[in-house]
C-alpha cells in the first residue's frame, strides 16, 4: 500500500470543526475518539519502554503522564490507564484541578483512578519526583492553547524540559504544549519533545519552525476523525516521497535536448558572477535541455570560463559593468526564443539595472522566475508589485524573508512570525506563485494552495544555494510543469539533496555547487522509490510517519 497523497495540514479551528462534524453529524462519541487517541499514544510509549528495556540500562523504565485540565488531559488519563493495565510503571501528574474537567475527560479520569493509577498534583510535586521518570508524556494542552503560558502551566513545561535535559524521552500528545498550532511559534515556553503523536491530521505548526524542532519526529494517529466537513479546507499540505516521484518529469528514451526546455538566465555583475553560474548549474542539473546565461558584457569572459555547459550572451552594460537599460530589446528577443526566464541572481542594486528588471517584468511573455536583486527591483517604491500582478505568463518569486519583507513593507521578523500569512499576502499582491525560502520553505499559489517543505537543514545556510534553487524552478517550468508544481517540487528536491549531503558533510561546509551536482543522484533515488507492494516508509527524520494509513491510499 503506497501513499500517493500529500499530507493535509490543518489549523486548530479546522481540527475542532472536524471533531465536531465527526461527533455531531457522524454520531461517533467523543469518548470513543478520546479512547482511540490515548491508545495510539500508548503504542509509541510502549515502543519506547521496550527499547529502553532492551538497552544496557538496568533501571526499570517508568512513565510520567503530565495531564492538563482539558481534553488533551483526558487523552493523558486514557494513556495512563492503559499503561498501568499492561504492567508499565506509570504516574499521572495533574496540572489544574479535576473539578473543572470536560465531561469526556472527567469520565476517563474516574476510569483511571478505578484501575489504581497513582495521581500526583503538580502543585504538590517535588522537583525530584518530576526528574525520576525515564519517559514523560506531555498531555497538557495540545491544539487548544492560544495564549502565552504562565504560572503552574509554565512551571510544568519547564519541569518537563528539565526531565528531558536529564535524559528522559518526551512524547507529546497532538502538539507540544506551548507551541502555537497554526504558526509553530513558541508561546512563552514550550515542551521539547522527542516525538509527537498528532491526532487525526497533522497540524500546521508541526511543519513550521520552531514548532517542527520542538515536535521531534511526528507520527499521525488516524483514529476515525473525519477528514472532510462542510466549509473545512486544509490550510496547507506536505508532499510525500510518492507525490514527488509522481511529479518528476518523464524523460523518454527518444527525447533530445530541444525537448526539455531552454532556460535563459539573466544574471551577473562584477563580484557576483558566481550567482549566474550557480543558477545555470541548478537549471542544467535539474534537467533543462539547454541553458543560456545573458550577462553584462564586462563579465562575460569570466562566465565563459565558469559555465562550461551553458551558453553565454554578452549584454550591453553600464560603466559599472551591470546590465544597462538599453539592453531591454535584446533581452526580450532572447527570452522570446527560449522557453523560460530566470532573472535576478547577482545583478546588483544599481537603479538603472533595477529599472530594466521592471521593464522586463512587463514585457517578457515567457514563464518567469524572479530571484534575489530581481525581486528587490520591485520593492523600491510602493505599488511596483502591480507590474508583476499584470503579467499573463506564469511567474514564480523566490524571496528569502528579507526580500519578502521589502516587497511587503514589513520587517523580516514579521515575515517569520507568520510565514504562511506572509506568503499568501505576497501571492495576492503579485498574482504569482511564491516560494518563501528559509527553514520550512512555504509555497503559495494564487488559487489559495499552500505547501510547506518538510526537508532541508542548516547546511543550506550557505551563499549560492538560493541561486541553485531558482535555476531548478526554471528547469522544471521548461520541462512543462506549471508554476505551483515546479516551485513545490524544486523546493522538495533541493531540501532532500541537502539532507543527503549532510550525512557526509554535517550541518555546515556544503558548497552550493556540490548541492547542484548532487541533484541528479537524488532524483534517481526518488524515481526508484520503495517497493510498490510495501507501505511508504519515512525516508527522513522530518517527514511525517503514520500509525495508520492515510485515507485513500
Amino acid at each position: 500500500m503506497v501513499i500517493h497523497h500529500a499530507w493535509p495540514l490543518v489549523t486548530a479551528q479546522q481540527m475542532r470543526a472536524l471533531d465536531r462534524h465527526t461527533i455531531e453529524t457522524l454520531q461517533v462519541a467523543g469518548e470513543v475518539l478520546m479512547e482511540s487517541a490515548g491508545r495510539a499514544v500508548v503504542e509509541r510509549v510502549a515502543a519506547a519502554v521496550n527499547a529502553l528495556s532492551a538497552s544496557t540500562s538496568t533501571a526499570t523504565p517508568n512513565v510520567q503522564v503530565v495531564c492538563g485540565a482539558g481534553n488533551n488531559g483526558g487523552d493523558g488519563f486514557v494513556i495512563a490507564r492503559h499503561l498501568h493495565q499492561i504492567g508499565i510503571r506509570v504516574v499521572a501528574v495533574l496540572v489544574g484541578t479535576s473539578g473543572s474537567l470536560p465531561a469526556d475527560a472527567e469520565a476517563n479520569y474516574r476510569r483511571m483512578l478505578a484501575v489504581g493509577v497513582s495521581v500526583l498534583l503538580a502543585e504538590e510535586a517535588k522537583d525530584e519526583e518530576w526528574g525520576s521518570a525515564t519517559i514523560v508524556v506531555d498531555a497538557l494542552f495540545g491544539t487548544g492553547l492560544s495564549r502565552v503560558l504562565e504560572g503552574e502551566a509554565q512551571q510544568a513545561v519547564e519541569r518537563i524540559n528539565r526531565a528531558s535535559d536529564a535524559g528522559a524521552k518526551v512524547i507529546a500528545v497532538d502538539v507540544p504544549s506551548g507551541i502555537d498550532t497554526d504558526t509553530g511559534q513558541v508561546l512563552g515556553t514550550a515542551v521539547r519533545a522527542s516525538e509527537t503523536v498528532t491526532i487525526g491530521l497533522p497540524k500546521v505548526g508541526l511543519a513550521l519552525e520552531p514548532g517542527r524542532e520542538h515536535a521531534g519526529k511526528v507520527f499521525v494517529a488516524r483514529i476515525g476523525i473525519e477528514d472532510h466537513a462542510p466549509g473545512v479546507m486544509p490550510s496547507a499540505e506536505v508532499w510525500t516521497p510518492a507525490v514527488v516521484r509522481k511529479s518528476l518529469p518523464v524523460r523518454p528514451k527518444h527525447g533530445h535536448k530541444g525537448g526539455f526546455g531552454h532556460v535563459l538566465v539573466v544574471a551577473g555583475a562584477p563580484g557576483m558572477t558566481g550567482a549566474a553560474h550557480l543558477a545555470s548549474l541548478g537549471a542544467a542539473r535539474m534537467g533543462a535541455g539547454l541553458v543560456t546565461v545573458a550577462c553584462p558584457a564586462g563579465v562575460s569572459a569570466i562566465l565563459e570560463i565558469k559555465t562550461t555547459e551553458a551558453m553565454t550572451v554578452p549584454i550591453p552594460d553600464t560603466e559599472e559593468n551591470c546590465l544597462a537599460a538599453s539592453s531591454a530589446a535584446m533581452l526580450i528577443g532572447l527570452a522570446h526564443e527560449r522557453d523560460v526566464v530566470v532573472m535576478g541572481p547577482g545583478i546588483g542594486k544599481l537603479e538603472e539595472t533595477a529599472g530594466l528588471m521592471r521593464e522586463l517584468g512587463k514585457l517578457i511573455e515567457r514563464p518567469l522566475v524572479l530571484d534575489a536583486d530581481g525581486l528587490n527591483a520591485f520593492s523600491t517604491q510602493p505599488g511596483l508589485t502591480k507590474i508583476l500582478a499584470a503579467r499573463e505568463a506564469p511567474t514564480v518569486l523566490t524571496p528569502h524573508p528579507g526580500e519578502a519583507a521589502r516587497l511587503l513593507g514589513v520587517s523580516s521578523s514579521d515575515i517569520n512570525r507568520d510565514r504562511i500569512g506572509a506568503a499568501r499576502k505576497l501571492c495576492e499582491a503579485t498574482g504569482s506563485v511564491v516560494l518563501l525560502k528559509g527553514a520550512c520553505s512555504v509555497i503559495a499559489a494564487p488559487d489559495g494552495r499552500i505547501a510547506i517543505n518538510p526537508n532541508g537543514g542548516p547546511n543550506l545556510s550557505s551563499g549560492g544555494t538560493g541561486d541553485v534553487l531558482a535555476g531548478m524552478v526554471g528547469a522544471l517550468l521548461g520541462q512543462g510543469l506549471d508554476a505551483w508544481n515546479a516551485a513545490t517540487l524544486a523546493a522538495w528536491i533541493h531540501g532532500a539533496t541537502a539532507d543527503s549531503l549532510s550525512q557526509q558533510t554535517g550541518p555546515s561546509g556544503m558548497l552550493a555547487s556540490e548541492l547542484a551536482d548532487a541533484l541528479p543522484a537524488c532524483c534517481e533515488e526518488i524515481r526508484r522509490g520503495s517497493d510498490p507492494d510495501q507501505p511508504e516508509a519515512p525516508q527522513r527524520e522530518r517527514e511525517f510517519s503514520f500509525l495508520l494509513p492515510f485515507p485513500g491510499a
